[in-house]
C-alpha cells in the first residue's frame, strides 16, 4: 500500500498538488476498499471513522481532483450515484465490469479483450485508442443461483398459507 500512496503523492506532485493528510486518508480508505467501487458518501464515511474533522466537501473535492488526474476513474452505473475506483498501474486501460440488473453487484473483469478491436479501428480509421471502459449489464451468478435455487424447491415451500 505505502508503494501505491508514494506512487499518487508524486503523481500529485507532478501537477502541483499536495498530499494532504485529508487527501492521504481518502487514498488510504480507497486502497483499503479498492474492490467495492465506493461512493463518495462511502468514502466520507470510511475517512471521517479516522478523521472526525473531515468535511464531506473535502472528500467530494479530493475525489474530483484524483479523478482529474487519473488517480481514480469515476463510475455510474446506471444507479445515478458516481462510484470511485483506482486506475489499475498493471495496465495501460481501465477494467471492465459486470453489473447485476437485480441486485446492483458490480464484478471485474480485469483482463483487456480490446486490443484487437482497438488495433482494428486504429488500421481502419486511423484512430488511436487512448483509453475505453466497457460495462455489461445482466444478471449475476448470485441472482441467477438463487432463481435457480427457488425454482427447485417444491412448490407446497413457494405457497403461501393464510
Amino acid at each position: 500500500m505505502e508503494t501505491r500512496i508514494e506512487k499518487i503523492k508524486q503523481q500529485l506532485q507532478s501537477q502541483g498538488y499536495k498530499l494532504t493528510p485529508q487527501r492521504e486518508a481518502t487514498v488510504r480508505v480507497l486502497l483499503e476498499n479498492e474492490e467495492d467501487h465506493l461512493s463518495a458518501e462511502d468514502v466520507f464515511m470510511l475517512v471521517k471513522d479516522k478523521y472526525p474533522d473531515i468535511g464531506l466537501a473535502t472528500v467530494y473535492r479530493t475525489l474530483e481532483l484524483l479523478s482529474e488526474l487519473h488517480v481514480l476513474e469515476k463510475m455510474n452505473f446506471g444507479d445515478g450515484v458516481a462510484r470511485y475506483d483506482l486506475r489499475n498501474d498493471s495496465s495501460h486501460h481501465h477494467h471492465h465490469h459486470l453489473i447485476c440488473v437485480q441486485c446492483g453487484a458490480v464484478d471485474e473483469i480485469m483482463e483487456d479483450w480490446l486490443g484487437p478491436l482497438e488495433e482494428r479501428l486504429e488500421k481502419e480509421f486511423s484512430f488511436k485508442v487512448l483509453d475505453h471502459r466497457l460495462d455489461f449489464q445482466g444478471i449475476c451468478h448470485r441472482c441467477i443461483g438463487k432463481e435457480k435455487e427457488q425454482a427447485a424447491a417444491p412448490v407446497k415451500s413457494r405457497i403461501k398459507h393464510s
